[in-house]
């Protein structure tokens, strides 16, 4: 079995998570238990619709329902390859009771196209041969019949269908089935494509039952962020380094803008004792006050007080200049 089955492989990932969710969404839509067939589509090849039918019908058959996958793409089918199960007996040999690598008629016997696989409650039926005419034998009474089959043998059958920008497969896939999904891509699905393709399936009479957005660039951190057990190891480490970081060393920042402050004290301070006393005081005290009522030189010291006043408003507007600058 392929990587691509994360669902079955890592049924405990964030990605798991999302396919149950798409999974919950549409039973919800099902209240009335009238969606048996669902029809999964895309506008262009490339955007993740065989991945997202697959993973989508593992977690239908993890709940205990009993799932049937039809590969419809009977172009370019990959659930045989995902899945690793035949390539033949498919859809195609079913509808033409034709097996083109015999030449020869096949049975009609429902059973032998049905095969296992190594998920519980999962079954494949594969594309089968590339036939010449897809489209008529999407349209013929034999494929309504086969649904109709089919609704009876599971509890929900899922289709993968084609892209429906290239081909009128699932277009017509969808007036037969119950409701649709249509995959798109991120960054890569045109709006007037999706817009048309929306329109295509109203105008025949399908249900669309939403739009699974694909392909979404995610990184692991908004992974655990979003998914909410790792969340919560996220918050709790995060709770234990910032009881760390209070009591750390000084960060390199915080040592230099204290070096600055130091070196600029020793810058401004006037050689003069008395003032080196006052401006001891002012550094002392961690509030601001005005610098008038640090002032404490006498007349009888020989500095007078305009001139200690007039050095001191200097020494002020210096600090606050500065301090403003290592703020910034």
């Amino acid at each position: 079995m392929k990587k691509e089955l994360i669902a079955h492989r890592d049924p405990k990932s964030p990605v798991s998570e999302v396919f149950r969710t798409l999974r919950t969404n549409i039973q919800f839509m099902n209240t009335n238990n009238k969606l048996k067939t669902l029809l999964v589509t895309s506008t262009l090849p490339g955007e993740g619709k065989s991945w997202v039918t697959s993973n989508l019908a593992i977690t239908f058959a993890q709940t205990g329902k009993k799932v049937i996958l039809i590969d419809a793409d009977m172009r370019k089918g990959r659930q045989y390859t995902i899945f690793g199960v035949s390539p033949r007996p498919g859809l195609s040999n079913y509808l033409s009771n034709f097996d083109n690598n015999t030449g020869k008629e096949i049975s009609d016997d429902l059973e032998s196209y049905i095969q296992n696989t190594e998920v519980p409650n999962l079954y494949v039926i594969p594309a089968g041969n590339i036939p010449p005419n897809p489209s008529e034998l999407l349209i013929s009474t034999k494929m309504v019949e086969l649904l109709d089959k089919l609704k009876e043998l599971c509890d929900i059958v899922i289709v993968d269908g084609t892209p429906c920008e290239l081909v009128t497969d699932s277009i017509i896939l969808s007036r037969i089935v119950d409701s649709t999904v249509i995959v798109v891509a991120h960054k890569q699905t045109k709006k007037d494509n999706l817009k048309k393709i929306v329109t295509n399936i109203q105008n025949v009479g399908g249900k669309i039952a939403g739009i699974v957005l694909n392909k979404i660039p995610v990184s692991a951190k908004k992974y655990e962020q979003s998914y909410y057990y790792g969340s919560t190891a996220m918050v709790s480490s995060g709770q234990k380094n910032a009881k760390h970081s209070s009591n750390s060393k000084p960060t390199n920042r915080t040592m230099n803008v204290q070096n600055k402050r130091e070196e600029l004290k020793r810058r401004v301070r006037p050689e003069n004792p008395q003032l080196n006393r006052i401006q001891q005081e002012i550094d002392e005290d961690e509030q601001p006050k005005a610098l008038q009522t640090k002032m404490k030189i006498k007349d009888s010291e020989g500095v007078p007080d305009e001139k200690a006043k007039d050095i001191l408003d200097q020494i002020n507007t210096y600090l606050e200049e500065e301090k403003k600058n290592l703020d910034s």
